[in-house]
Protein backbone atom coordinates (compact mmCIF):
# COMPACT_ATOMS: atom_id res chain seq x y z
CA UNK A 1 0.00 0.00 0.00
CA UNK A 2 1.75 3.36 -1.24
CA UNK A 3 2.13 6.10 1.50
CA UNK A 4 1.44 10.30 0.96
CA UNK A 5 4.45 11.89 -0.01
CA UNK A 6 5.25 13.95 2.53
CA UNK A 7 8.56 15.76 0.59
CA UNK A 8 12.39 15.96 0.72
CA UNK A 9 13.77 15.73 4.15
CA UNK A 10 17.23 17.60 4.86
CA UNK A 11 20.14 15.42 4.49
CA UNK A 12 18.15 13.07 1.28
CA UNK A 13 20.43 13.08 -1.59
CA UNK A 14 16.93 14.50 -3.56
CA UNK A 15 16.18 17.47 -1.22
CA UNK A 16 20.01 18.24 -1.95
CA UNK A 17 19.51 18.14 -5.69
CA UNK A 18 16.00 20.17 -4.74
CA UNK A 19 18.17 23.14 -3.78
CA UNK A 20 20.73 23.28 -5.86
CA UNK A 21 18.02 23.27 -9.01
CA UNK A 22 16.17 25.75 -7.42
CA UNK A 23 18.99 28.38 -6.73
CA UNK A 24 20.15 27.71 -10.35
CA UNK A 25 16.65 28.58 -11.56
CA UNK A 26 16.27 32.02 -9.74
CA UNK A 27 20.15 32.84 -10.99
CA UNK A 28 18.83 31.56 -14.80
CA UNK A 29 16.06 33.79 -14.63
CA UNK A 30 17.26 36.86 -12.90
CA UNK A 31 20.82 37.38 -14.34
CA UNK A 32 18.71 37.39 -18.11
CA UNK A 33 15.70 39.66 -16.80
CA UNK A 34 18.44 42.50 -15.49
CA UNK A 35 21.06 42.02 -17.83
CA UNK A 36 20.26 45.30 -19.78
CA UNK A 37 19.96 47.65 -16.66
CA UNK A 38 23.23 48.69 -16.18
CA UNK A 39 23.73 48.74 -20.67
CA UNK A 40 20.88 51.05 -21.00
CA UNK A 41 23.53 54.15 -22.10
CA UNK A 42 25.02 52.10 -24.86
CA UNK A 43 22.13 51.16 -25.59
CA UNK A 44 20.57 54.33 -26.07
CA UNK A 45 24.11 55.18 -27.67
CA UNK A 46 24.72 52.75 -30.14
CA UNK A 47 20.82 53.14 -31.81
CA UNK A 48 20.42 56.65 -31.45
CA UNK A 49 17.57 56.60 -28.88
CA UNK A 50 16.36 58.47 -26.06
CA UNK A 51 17.04 56.96 -22.28
CA UNK A 52 13.18 55.80 -22.42
CA UNK A 53 13.52 54.20 -25.37
CA UNK A 54 16.22 52.27 -24.75
CA UNK A 55 15.01 51.28 -21.13
CA UNK A 56 11.73 48.88 -22.98
CA UNK A 57 14.37 46.84 -23.12
CA UNK A 58 13.72 46.07 -19.44
CA UNK A 59 9.74 47.28 -19.48
CA UNK A 60 9.16 44.79 -22.41
CA UNK A 61 10.71 42.02 -20.53
CA UNK A 62 9.13 42.93 -16.77
CA UNK A 63 5.72 43.11 -18.99
CA UNK A 64 5.91 39.95 -20.16
CA UNK A 65 6.50 38.65 -16.65
CA UNK A 66 3.77 40.53 -15.06
CA UNK A 67 1.27 39.19 -17.64
CA UNK A 68 1.81 35.99 -17.56
CA UNK A 69 2.56 34.67 -13.86
CA UNK A 70 -1.39 33.69 -13.09
CA UNK A 71 -1.11 32.31 -16.80
CA UNK A 72 1.43 29.92 -15.92
CA UNK A 73 -0.18 28.72 -12.78
CA UNK A 74 -3.01 27.87 -15.00
CA UNK A 75 -0.94 25.87 -17.30
CA UNK A 76 1.00 23.93 -14.39
CA UNK A 77 -2.35 23.01 -12.78
CA UNK A 78 -2.80 20.70 -16.05
CA UNK A 79 0.78 19.34 -16.61
CA UNK A 80 2.59 19.47 -13.37
CA UNK A 81 4.40 22.47 -11.76
CA UNK A 82 8.07 20.89 -12.27
CA UNK A 83 7.32 19.87 -16.20
CA UNK A 84 5.84 23.55 -16.73
CA UNK A 85 9.09 25.23 -15.44
CA UNK A 86 11.38 22.98 -17.24
CA UNK A 87 9.17 24.40 -20.31
CA UNK A 88 9.40 27.68 -19.20
CA UNK A 89 13.32 28.13 -18.36
CA UNK A 90 14.04 26.13 -21.70
CA UNK A 91 12.36 28.76 -23.56
CA UNK A 92 13.70 31.87 -21.38
CA UNK A 93 17.31 30.18 -22.20
CA UNK A 94 16.34 30.08 -25.88
CA UNK A 95 15.06 33.46 -26.51
CA UNK A 96 17.83 35.27 -24.16
CA UNK A 97 20.41 34.03 -26.32
CA UNK A 98 18.64 34.98 -29.26
CA UNK A 99 17.66 38.51 -28.57
CA UNK A 100 20.93 40.36 -28.37
CA UNK A 101 21.90 38.96 -32.43
CA UNK A 102 18.45 40.51 -33.05
CA UNK A 103 19.47 44.22 -35.34
CA UNK A 104 15.90 45.45 -36.00
CA UNK A 105 15.49 46.95 -31.95
CA UNK A 106 11.25 46.59 -32.30
CA UNK A 107 11.64 42.87 -33.10
CA UNK A 108 14.51 42.71 -30.27
CA UNK A 109 11.75 44.16 -27.71
CA UNK A 110 9.14 41.93 -28.93
CA UNK A 111 11.50 38.85 -28.09
CA UNK A 112 12.57 40.37 -24.82
CA UNK A 113 8.54 40.38 -23.92
CA UNK A 114 8.31 36.77 -25.00
CA UNK A 115 11.63 35.68 -22.97
CA UNK A 116 9.67 37.66 -19.98
CA UNK A 117 6.73 35.50 -20.60
CA UNK A 118 8.95 32.48 -20.59
CA UNK A 119 10.32 33.75 -17.01
CA UNK A 120 7.24 34.47 -15.51
CA UNK A 121 6.93 30.64 -15.36
CA UNK A 122 10.08 30.30 -13.56
CA UNK A 123 8.92 33.17 -11.09
CA UNK A 124 5.37 32.37 -10.82
CA UNK A 125 5.74 28.67 -9.78
CA UNK A 126 9.40 28.40 -7.85
CA UNK A 127 7.70 28.93 -4.58
CA UNK A 128 4.87 26.26 -5.38
CA UNK A 129 7.11 24.02 -6.37
CA UNK A 130 8.98 23.94 -3.53
CA UNK A 131 6.19 23.91 -1.14
CA UNK A 132 4.87 20.47 -2.96
CA UNK A 133 8.40 18.87 -3.15
CA UNK A 134 9.86 20.14 0.29
CA UNK A 135 8.85 18.58 3.56
CA UNK A 136 7.13 21.24 5.69
CA UNK A 137 10.41 21.17 7.80
CA UNK A 138 12.65 22.18 5.29
CA UNK A 139 10.61 24.90 3.09
CA UNK A 140 11.15 27.68 4.58
CA UNK A 141 15.57 27.27 4.58
CA UNK A 142 14.45 25.77 0.45
CA UNK A 143 12.66 28.81 -0.38
CA UNK A 144 15.22 31.01 1.03
CA UNK A 145 17.77 29.72 -1.23
CA UNK A 146 15.28 29.76 -3.93
CA UNK A 147 15.22 34.18 -2.88
CA UNK A 148 19.04 34.32 -2.82
CA UNK A 149 19.26 32.34 -5.91
CA UNK A 150 17.36 35.30 -7.83
CA UNK A 151 19.27 37.96 -5.74
CA UNK A 152 22.86 36.86 -6.32
CA UNK A 153 20.93 36.30 -9.93
CA UNK A 154 19.90 40.09 -10.72
CA UNK A 155 22.91 40.61 -9.26
CA UNK A 156 25.23 38.94 -11.26
CA UNK A 157 23.76 39.67 -14.98
CA UNK A 158 24.28 43.25 -13.88
CA UNK A 159 28.05 43.14 -12.78
CA UNK A 160 29.18 40.68 -15.69
CA UNK A 161 27.14 42.62 -18.59
CA UNK A 162 28.81 46.10 -17.01
CA UNK A 163 32.17 45.65 -17.01
CA UNK A 164 32.24 43.27 -19.94
CA UNK A 165 31.03 46.07 -21.90
CA UNK A 166 34.00 48.28 -21.85
CA UNK A 167 35.77 45.68 -23.55
CA UNK A 168 33.15 44.09 -25.58
CA UNK A 169 29.71 45.66 -27.73
CA UNK A 170 26.46 45.87 -25.00
CA UNK A 171 25.21 42.95 -27.08
CA UNK A 172 27.93 40.55 -26.22
CA UNK A 173 27.49 41.34 -23.30
CA UNK A 174 24.05 40.26 -22.81
CA UNK A 175 24.76 37.19 -24.90
CA UNK A 176 27.18 35.83 -22.31
CA UNK A 177 24.90 36.43 -19.50
CA UNK A 178 22.96 34.59 -21.36
CA UNK A 179 25.27 32.05 -21.92
CA UNK A 180 25.87 31.96 -17.77
CA UNK A 181 21.94 31.59 -17.62
CA UNK A 182 22.22 28.68 -20.16
CA UNK A 183 24.53 26.80 -17.53
CA UNK A 184 22.29 27.76 -14.66
CA UNK A 185 19.53 26.35 -16.90
CA UNK A 186 20.59 22.96 -17.70
CA UNK A 187 22.01 22.40 -13.72
CA UNK A 188 18.06 23.21 -13.19
CA UNK A 189 16.85 20.20 -15.70
CA UNK A 190 19.11 17.98 -14.90
CA UNK A 191 18.94 17.85 -10.58
CA UNK A 192 14.95 18.57 -10.29
CA UNK A 193 13.70 15.52 -8.96
CA UNK A 194 10.66 13.87 -10.19
CA UNK A 195 7.13 15.62 -9.68
CA UNK A 196 4.75 15.07 -6.86
CA UNK A 197 2.44 17.37 -7.41
CA UNK A 198 -1.17 17.11 -8.41
CA UNK A 199 -2.09 17.89 -11.64
CA UNK A 200 -5.37 17.78 -13.46
CA UNK A 201 -6.34 15.20 -15.67
CA UNK A 202 -8.54 14.56 -18.82
CA UNK A 203 -12.32 14.81 -17.36
CA UNK A 204 -11.52 15.38 -13.63
CA UNK A 205 -13.04 17.97 -12.22
CA UNK A 206 -11.24 21.14 -10.62
CA UNK A 207 -12.19 19.73 -7.32
CA UNK A 208 -10.57 16.59 -7.44
CA UNK A 209 -7.39 17.72 -8.92
CA UNK A 210 -6.89 20.25 -6.46
CA UNK A 211 -7.77 23.29 -8.67
CA UNK A 212 -10.23 26.19 -7.58
CA UNK A 213 -13.33 26.61 -10.07
CA UNK A 214 -13.52 29.51 -12.46
CA UNK A 215 -16.70 30.84 -10.43
CA UNK A 216 -14.66 30.61 -6.89
CA UNK A 217 -11.38 31.91 -8.55
CA UNK A 218 -13.12 34.82 -9.54
CA UNK A 219 -14.96 35.62 -6.32
CA UNK A 220 -11.35 35.28 -4.43
CA UNK A 221 -9.89 37.97 -6.99
CA UNK A 222 -12.67 40.14 -6.57
CA UNK A 223 -12.84 40.41 -3.08
CA UNK A 224 -9.01 41.16 -3.43
CA UNK A 225 -10.16 43.75 -5.37
CA UNK A 226 -12.30 45.55 -3.46
CA UNK A 227 -10.67 45.27 -0.39
CA UNK A 228 -8.40 48.58 0.50
CA UNK A 229 -6.03 47.05 2.88
CA UNK A 230 -4.99 44.71 0.10
CA UNK A 231 -5.23 47.68 -2.57
CA UNK A 232 -2.69 49.74 -0.59
CA UNK A 233 -0.21 46.65 -0.54
CA UNK A 234 -0.66 46.48 -4.25
CA UNK A 235 -0.10 49.89 -4.94
CA UNK A 236 2.41 49.57 -2.63
CA UNK A 237 4.43 46.74 -4.69
CA UNK A 238 3.61 49.25 -8.11
CA UNK A 239 5.57 51.60 -6.45
CA UNK A 240 8.03 50.82 -4.85
CA UNK A 241 9.28 48.53 -7.37
CA UNK A 242 8.53 51.04 -9.82
CA UNK A 243 10.55 53.40 -8.49
CA UNK A 244 13.68 51.02 -7.52
CA UNK A 245 13.77 50.00 -11.23
CA UNK A 246 13.36 53.75 -12.26
CA UNK A 247 16.43 55.07 -10.55
CA UNK A 248 19.06 52.18 -11.47
CA UNK A 249 17.74 52.93 -14.99
CA UNK A 250 19.08 55.97 -15.23
CA UNK A 251 21.14 56.34 -12.96
CA UNK A 252 23.92 55.17 -15.33
CA UNK A 253 22.98 57.89 -17.73
CA UNK A 254 23.49 60.66 -14.68
CA UNK A 255 26.61 59.02 -14.01
CA UNK A 256 28.14 58.48 -17.19
CA UNK A 257 28.00 62.43 -17.62
CA UNK A 258 29.30 65.44 -16.76
CA UNK A 259 31.00 66.08 -14.49
CA UNK A 260 31.19 62.50 -12.90
CA UNK A 261 32.71 60.24 -16.17
CA UNK A 262 32.04 57.51 -14.21
CA UNK A 263 32.88 54.29 -16.34
CA UNK A 264 30.55 51.44 -17.48
CA UNK A 265 32.13 49.04 -14.53
CA UNK A 266 32.37 51.36 -11.97
CA UNK A 267 28.29 52.05 -12.74
CA UNK A 268 27.95 48.23 -12.61
CA UNK A 269 29.39 48.25 -9.37
CA UNK A 270 26.61 50.75 -8.06
CA UNK A 271 24.44 47.75 -8.11
CA UNK A 272 26.49 45.96 -5.51
CA UNK A 273 24.17 48.20 -3.21
CA UNK A 274 21.20 45.00 -3.69
CA UNK A 275 23.78 43.98 -0.86
CA UNK A 276 22.33 46.09 1.27
CA UNK A 277 18.66 44.22 0.99
CA UNK A 278 20.07 41.09 2.53
CA UNK A 279 20.57 42.75 5.52
CA UNK A 280 17.35 45.50 5.74
CA UNK A 281 15.06 42.24 4.47
CA UNK A 282 15.92 40.43 7.70
CA UNK A 283 16.00 43.42 9.82
CA UNK A 284 12.81 44.84 8.95
CA UNK A 285 11.51 41.07 10.07
CA UNK A 286 12.86 41.08 13.43
CA UNK A 287 11.36 44.83 13.66
CA UNK A 288 8.29 44.33 12.97
CA UNK A 289 7.92 41.83 15.86
CA UNK A 290 8.52 44.55 18.19
CA UNK A 291 6.70 47.21 16.55
CA UNK A 292 4.11 45.93 14.50
CA UNK A 293 3.89 45.43 10.23
CA UNK A 294 2.49 49.08 9.74
CA UNK A 295 4.80 51.45 11.56
CA UNK A 296 8.18 49.34 10.10
CA UNK A 297 6.57 49.38 6.78
CA UNK A 298 5.80 52.88 6.40
CA UNK A 299 9.13 53.67 8.07
CA UNK A 300 10.71 51.75 4.84
CA UNK A 301 8.86 53.58 2.43
CA UNK A 302 9.98 56.93 3.71
CA UNK A 303 13.50 55.89 3.85
CA UNK A 304 13.41 55.19 0.41
CA UNK A 305 11.83 58.20 -0.78
CA UNK A 306 14.44 60.10 1.51
CA UNK A 307 17.49 58.08 -0.12
CA UNK A 308 15.84 59.09 -3.55
CA UNK A 309 16.10 62.66 -2.61
CA UNK A 310 19.55 62.23 -1.76
CA UNK A 311 20.36 61.30 -5.10
CA UNK A 312 19.55 64.95 -6.16
CA UNK A 313 23.03 66.21 -4.76
CA UNK A 314 25.41 67.23 -6.60
CA UNK A 315 28.55 65.44 -4.57
CA UNK A 316 29.00 61.83 -5.49
CA UNK A 317 29.16 60.34 -2.19
CA UNK A 318 25.86 61.39 -1.25
CA UNK A 319 24.67 60.13 -4.42
CA UNK A 320 25.74 56.80 -3.62
CA UNK A 321 24.81 57.07 0.41
CA UNK A 322 21.21 57.79 -1.45
CA UNK A 323 21.01 54.55 -3.47
CA UNK A 324 22.38 52.41 -0.43
CA UNK A 325 19.45 53.99 1.80
CA UNK A 326 16.60 53.58 -0.93
CA UNK A 327 18.00 50.69 -1.62
CA UNK A 328 17.86 49.76 2.31
CA UNK A 329 14.15 51.20 2.29
CA UNK A 330 13.01 48.78 -0.73
CA UNK A 331 14.09 45.78 0.65
CA UNK A 332 12.73 46.14 3.86
CA UNK A 333 9.29 47.56 2.74
CA UNK A 334 9.05 45.09 0.08
CA UNK A 335 9.61 42.38 2.47
CA UNK A 336 7.00 43.46 4.65
CA UNK A 337 4.45 43.98 2.13
CA UNK A 338 4.70 40.53 0.11
CA UNK A 339 4.56 38.59 3.23
CA UNK A 340 1.28 40.85 4.29
CA UNK A 341 -0.82 40.53 1.74
CA UNK A 342 -0.60 36.54 2.52
CA UNK A 343 -1.79 37.64 5.97
CA UNK A 344 -4.60 39.71 4.98
CA UNK A 345 -5.97 37.00 1.93
CA UNK A 346 -6.07 33.62 4.10
CA UNK A 347 -8.48 32.21 2.10
CA UNK A 348 -6.87 33.22 -1.46
CA UNK A 349 -3.44 33.58 -0.97
CA UNK A 350 -1.87 31.68 -4.11
CA UNK A 351 -4.16 34.32 -6.09
CA UNK A 352 -3.11 37.49 -3.89
CA UNK A 353 0.62 36.73 -3.84
CA UNK A 354 0.09 36.46 -7.26
CA UNK A 355 -1.83 39.09 -7.87
CA UNK A 356 0.93 41.34 -5.91
CA UNK A 357 3.75 40.20 -8.00
CA UNK A 358 1.66 41.27 -11.34
CA UNK A 359 1.52 45.03 -9.88
CA UNK A 360 4.94 44.52 -8.45
CA UNK A 361 6.47 44.17 -12.43
CA UNK A 362 3.72 45.96 -13.74
CA UNK A 363 5.29 48.89 -11.84
CA UNK A 364 8.59 48.64 -13.28
CA UNK A 365 7.50 48.10 -16.91
CA UNK A 366 5.11 51.03 -16.55
CA UNK A 367 7.02 53.49 -14.22
CA UNK A 368 10.57 52.39 -15.46
CA UNK A 369 9.58 53.72 -18.49
CA UNK A 370 7.19 56.60 -18.17
CA UNK A 371 10.13 57.95 -15.94
CA UNK A 372 12.12 57.74 -18.84
CA UNK A 373 10.23 60.37 -20.79
CA UNK A 374 10.68 62.86 -17.58
CA UNK A 375 14.18 62.31 -17.40
CA UNK A 376 14.64 63.05 -21.36
CA UNK A 377 12.30 66.39 -20.92
CA UNK A 378 13.47 67.35 -17.84
CA UNK A 379 16.54 65.49 -16.35
CA UNK A 380 17.73 63.84 -13.32
CA UNK A 381 15.51 65.89 -11.50
CA UNK A 382 12.30 65.13 -13.28
CA UNK A 383 12.49 61.37 -12.48
CA UNK A 384 14.06 61.59 -8.82
CA UNK A 385 11.24 63.68 -7.78
CA UNK A 386 8.67 61.66 -9.34
CA UNK A 387 9.68 58.53 -8.13
CA UNK A 388 9.68 60.47 -4.90
CA UNK A 389 6.35 61.54 -4.75
CA UNK A 390 4.71 58.24 -5.95
CA UNK A 391 6.36 56.56 -2.97
CA UNK A 392 4.98 59.73 -0.65
CA UNK A 393 1.26 58.91 -2.25
CA UNK A 394 1.29 55.47 -1.94
CA UNK A 395 2.70 55.66 1.88
CA UNK A 396 0.11 57.92 3.03
CA UNK A 397 -2.74 55.33 1.02
CA UNK A 398 -0.97 52.49 2.70
CA UNK A 399 -1.23 54.86 6.28
CA UNK A 400 -5.26 55.63 5.13
CA UNK A 401 -5.90 52.32 4.71
CA UNK A 402 -3.73 49.96 6.82
CA UNK A 403 -5.77 50.37 10.09
CA UNK A 404 -4.22 49.52 13.25
CA UNK A 405 -5.53 46.27 13.72
CA UNK A 406 -3.40 45.51 10.29
CA UNK A 407 -0.20 46.13 11.44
Amino acid sequence: MSTEFAGYRRGSSEYRRLLIAMFAAGLATFAQLYSPQPLLPAIAEDLGVSADTAALTMSCATAGLALCTLLWASVADHFGRVRTMTVAVLGATCFGLLTPWVSHYPLMLLLRTVEGAFLGGVAGLAVAVIVSEAHPSVRAAATGLYISGTSVGGLAGRIIAGPLSEVMSWRLSMFAVSVVGALAAVLFITLIPASHDRQRTPGASPESSGVGSAPGFLHKMRGLLTNMQVLALFFAGFALMGALVSIYNYIGFKLQAPPYFLSPTLIAFLFLMYLFGTVSSGAASRLTGRHGLKPVFLASCLLMAAGTLLTLAGPLPVVVLGLAVLTTGFFAAHAIASGWVGLLSLDAKTQATALYNSFYYTGSTLVGWATGLLYTAAGWSGTALACTGMLLVSALFSALALGKKAG
